[in-house]
């Protein structure tokens, strides 16, 4: 079965890598065109790209994928898998292969967050549990037949990060065992229940903001869904504050929202609307993450200080 394989991200790495190593053929790789990338900015190809020019696929990147419509039609694909592409599929290219559909693997339970960042919006919402969804592909985002589901527990400490690695392997079995039913003329699709449907479109920077009047709960949370990039972030007297791992103290306070208690370097704790926040790792602007007792070595943050009150940008 000749595959034409969509993804860009770390998050679709996995799944192209266990394509290739299957049975089935990896025609060609389409994903976003170079980008510059990483501290030094420098202009490089994404994750998936990478793992295209290593294993000498054919690889396309196009600013706009229907574009290569005429230059995909040539690899004769039986079907399409899509992970995490970044770019809208036109009808053109979702109907190409020869089964007339490409796949999808998304990473929640869906209906539940259609959109761009699933993983943190299952965070942010408190969910206990996600996982792949297996659809296919359509003009609304995410509102595809499914085709399967894997489900996992998301941990209590568990971030967006780690998340979504755990996610990566999930989508790369789940697309496997899709595609060998559907070799097998055994794939069924269900509908989804468009009514239950709930949006998690792309997060902008100022949703990693830090506002200490919501609980210790919900800013545990927040700080989970944006780790480890962006950071949920606040501030400290002229300095942006990324708070990258954090824990709950439920104990009872009458002090105003982001008030921060500091004892010398074991411990750090703010102030919340409902409980304390505990700051276990943390990051400056522009510096190096670091855990607390190393952060404090080199800079302070006084006790007694509140957070947030600076409107400086980071």
């Amino acid at each position: 079965m000749r595959i034409l394989f969509f993804g860009t991200p770390e998050l679709a790495v996995p799944s192209l890598e266990r394509l290739v190593a299957s049975r089935f053929d990896v025609v060609a790789v389409v994903s976003q065109p170079d980008r510059k990338r990483g501290r030094g900015r420098k202009t490089s190809p994404s994750p998936v790209a990478e793992v295209a020019l290593r294993e000498d696929i054919p690889l396309l990147r196009p600013e706009r994928v229907g574009e290569i419509a005429e230059e995909l039609a040539d690899f004769e694909a039986d079907i399409g898998v899509v992970v995490a592409f970044g770019q809208f599929i036109p009808k053109k290219i979702r109907e190409l292969p020869g089964c007339g559909f490409l796949i999808n693997a998304h990473a929640s339970l869906l209906p539940r967050h259609r959109g761009a960042a699933p993983i943190q919006a299952a965070i942010l919402a408190g969910d206990t549990t996600t996982g792949i969804t297996v659809m296919r592909v359509e003009r609304e985002m995410d509102a595809g037949a499914m085709a399967l589901t894997h489900e996992i527990a998301i941990g209590e400490q568990e971030d967006a990060g780690a998340l979504g690695e755990r996610l990566s392997q999930v989508a790369a079995d789940a697309l496997i065992e899709a595609l060998e039913a559907f070799d097998a003329g055994k794939l069924e699709w269900t509908e989804q229940d468009h009514g239950a449907a709930t949006e998690a479109g792309k997060f902008d920077r100022e949703t990693a903001r830090i506002d200490w009047k919501e609980s210790a709960t919900a800013l545990h949370r927040r700080v989970r869904a944006f780790a480890p990039r962006p950071g949920a972030f606040t501030h400290v007297e002229d300095d942006t504050l990324r708070i990258l791992v954090a824990h709950v103290d439920p104990a009872s306070h009458s002090l105003a929202p982001g008030t921060v208690e500091c004892d010398g370097r074991s411990q750090l704790r703010v102030a919340t609307g409902e409980g304390w926040l505990v700051v276990d790792r943390l990051q400056r602007a522009g510096g190096k993450a670091m855990d607390l007792d190393a952060y404090l070595r080199g800079r302070e943050i006084p006790d007694g200080c509140v957070l947030g009150e600076d409107s400086a940008d980071g």
